[in-house]
């Protein structure tokens, strides 16, 4: 099977219920109310720079889009995300508004997306959001770059094999507020790969059994 086949069967059996791969915290209430956002999860065909891993843990000539934030924003600043935003009234759906963002960010052709499914819509506690991860395939992949540096450092293509090795797989530890949090994370290009993006591509890996054992006591503090 193909990964884009494996992608959509994925994303058929979550809209079936027949697997949740997400953490039950993210679910939201039935009284939850809240902004909603979506991104997009663009995986495609590996664009010219190869993976760094040579262990033949997905195909090698996959990857997924990401973008770093700027570091003087005032929200997340230098975070790595998914290309996305909250909806804007002209939206007409949430697809609508994960390629409006996508385009905004990183300048790509929507033409040539194939959306394969809407995930469920997922609640961010912290920020107030309600976010959908839109699952696509890039058919015709188009060149892509940062838009406007007042919004984003970076726009990168990562491979899924440098994503699963387990020499790149951390837990990312953050202390807020006199707690202490920690999630998967990934050290890919330079930068660590954290929080609510970390953990929905997390979910996916894991949720296609691509995901291999790595070591979670593997610790990386966060500065924010």
């Amino acid at each position: 099977m193909s990964a884009r086949a494996e992608l959509e069967a994925l994303a058929t059996a979550i809209r079936e219920g027949r697997i949740d791969p997400f953490d039950p915290r993210w679910h939201p209430s039935v009284d939850h109310m809240a902004r909603e956002a979506a991104v997009l999860v663009l995986f495609g065909k590996l664009d010219t720079v190869p993976a760094v891993s040579d262990k033949p843990l997905a195909p090698a000539d996959l990857d997924v889009l990401l973008l770093e934030r700027a570091h003087t924003l005032g929200s997340h600043p230098g975070q790595v995300a998914f290309p996305g935003g909250s909806r804007d009234p002209q939206d007409e759906s949430i697809v609508a508004c994960a390629l409006r963002e996508a385009v905004e960010e990183t300048g790509l052709d929507p033409s040539g997306v194939e959306v394969l499914a809407e995930l469920p819509a997922l609640a961010l506690g912290v920020s107030g959001f309600l976010v959908t991860p839109v699952l696509a395939w890039w058919a015709s992949p188009s060149p892509v770059d940062v838009v406007d540096f007042g919004e984003s450092a970076q726009v990168f293509r990562t491979p899924v094999r440098d994503l699963l090795d387990p020499a790149n797989r951390v837990m990312g530890v953050l202390r807020r507020r006199g707690a202490i949090f920690s999630s998967p994370a990934f050290l890919v290009n330079g930068v660590l790969v954290w929080g609510f993006t970390a953990m929905v591509l997390d979910a996916l890996l894991n949720g296609l059994g691509w995901a291999v054992e790595w070591d979670r006591e593997r610790k990386h503090y966060i500065a924010v």
